[in-house]
């Protein structure tokens, strides 16, 4: 029966939807759904002005106004809503919780939100073959929960793991601070159930953990960030949880000798679980904001984690102290859980922390190899001081990746406008020394002006084939991901 008036809903006001709906019919027209349809409705549409703004905007600076929510419960609701869109030209964004830092779920051209918060089941831990199936709605922590419940471990870590969803962590490859030892996303994706835009279910992958029947069409949704399909259903690969942990605090009075220490650890026999990187700018920022006991007078920090089995443990963990010892650095250990989740606790409320410095922050993710984090640490600064801008460090200096922040005010035009201006400085510097303009947070809305600066024409060119042929009509997430010349 829904699908019937989901025809009369879309029918009734077609004249005015191409290529998106017309904003205040749509919501007489959701509206009105609802109204009638308010037992058979499988999941929920919605258009109230409320709602409305709600789902226009993530965790970037970017805004959009979706004509409509739906919320769908199920793959088949999925199907029907992308071939009803699809036959009538709908745009339309799939959305997690819109912890995004690019813009990536936020809507264009009056779009449909196709928000997949309610298909939030953990389907299956399957323990003796240590695979998780999940739909996209799961949040992070929720299964990393369940699983350390059973002895198993899910490594994949975003700074927002308590909130945001798996299905955005694969649209989005999405890393963490122990990604240095554990990789990211795609490297525990074993398969995905996906709606193509047409409303077809590909599948792709599954429970083994080898497969080398066709092309790779797994890798190549993890990171899409939703322009290719909706991701349904999500198979996981899980690890053993790890025996023991050990979380150390590493002090320094040179950002150099932090710099340098990164770099003599990443190169030592050790592979830490975290070896995060923190600058002044954000030491201060975060002790403002909750009194978390970290040293404001240090110039730079090192968060430090080693977990494996029980008897070497410790081991790992002395050598890495006396790398940081060496290179000037002050190691302390946390001595209980209550201690190492403050320490972690401090470092995930660094992004919200730093608007305590200004009320803008432009947020980068750039990526170098790990052994010319100095050189990029010391372009930053003279960028900063070029631009007389405060830019605030941080991030994952294990893997190279560095939450470069900016941070301004939109209302001082000058200071905005030159902020804004340092973003491609950036980029130059980054690019100059190996490195790649995102290395989780995707492209989106915020870095599609600049994606030219590191691919190739020939590079472009074949991605919008690729995104051709799985949304001929382009109605997938629209406007993100290539450059505005190149879409």
């Amino acid at each position: 029966m829904w699908q019937r008036w989901l025809s009369w809903l879309v029918t009734a006001f077609s004249e005015n939807i191409h290529p998106g709906f017309c904003y205040n019919q749509t919501i007489m027209a959701f509206e009105f759904f609802k109204k009638k349809n308010e037992d058979n409705l499988p999941g929920k549409l919605s258009a109230g002005k409320e709602e409305l703004f709600c789902y226009g905007f993530d965790a970037s600076s970017s805004e959009g106004k979706p004509s409509a929510v739906v919320r769908p419960l199920n793959t088949q609701e999925v199907s029907d809503v992308a071939a009803y869109a699809f036959k009538n030209n709908v745009p339309i964004v799939p959305r997690g919780a819109g912890t995004g830092m690019t813009g990536g779920a936020v809507p264009l051209k009056d779009a449909v939100v196709l928000s997949l918060e309610g298909m939030n089941r953990i389907i299956d831990i399957d323990e003796k073959n240590m695979v998780a199936v999940v739909e996209p709605g799961v949040i992070n922590f929720h299964l990393q929960e369940r699983l350390e419940d059973v002895g198993l471990f899910y490594p994949p870590d975003p700074a927002s793991m308590k909130f945001c969803t798996l299905g955005g962590n694969v649209a989005e490859n999405a890393g963490g601070p122990r990604a240095v030892k554990y990789g990211v996303t795609k490297d525990y994706v074993l398969g995905l159930e996906t709606v193509l835009p047409d409303g077809r279910v590909l599948m792709t992958g599954g429970r083994t953990y080898k497969g080398v029947v066709g092309y790779d069409l797994t890798r190549l949704l993890v990171g899409s960030e939703g322009t290719l399909g909706i991701i349904t259903k999500i198979f996981l690969k899980v690890l053993p949880l790890p025996e023991e942990t050990v979380t150390m605090l590493c002090t320094y009075d040179s950002l150099d000798a932090a710099a340098q220490s990164v770099s003599r650890i990443t190169s030592s026999s050790v592979i830490p679980r975290a070896l995060e990187f923190m600058d002044n700018e954000s030491i201060r920022a975060v002790e403002n904001y909750g009194s978390f006991g970290l040293p404001v007078d240090a110039e730079a920090l090192l968060l430090i984690e080693v977990d494996g089995p029980r008897a070497s443990v410790m081991e790992e963990a002395e050598k890495i102290a006396s790398v940081c010892t060496a290179s000037g650095g002050e190691v302390s250990i946390a001595e209980d859980m209550f201690s190492k989740q403050r320490i972690w606790d401090a470092r995930r409320a660094i992004s919200p922390a730093l608007y305590r410095i200004r009320p803008t922050k432009i947020n980068e993710d750039i990526v170098v190899p790990r052994g010319r984090i100095p050189e990029m640490l010391k372009e930053l600064r003279e960028i900063a001081e070029k631009n007389n801008l405060i830019i605030a460090n941080f991030g994952h200096a294990g893997d190279g990746n560095i939450h470069v922040n900016i941070m301004t005010d939109k209302n001082n035009e000058e200071e905005y406008r030159s902020a804004t201006k340092s973003v491609r400085d950036i980029f130059e510097a980054t690019l100059k020394l190996g490195g790649t303009i995102s290395g989780e947070h995707g492209i989106g809305l915020t870095k599609k002006q600049y994606v030219g600066m590191e691919l190739s024409d020939v590079s472009i060119e074949i991605m919008k084939k690729i995104k051709n042929v799985f949304d001929p009509k382009g109605i997938l997430n629209p406007g993100k991901m290539f450059p505005p010349d190149k879409y």
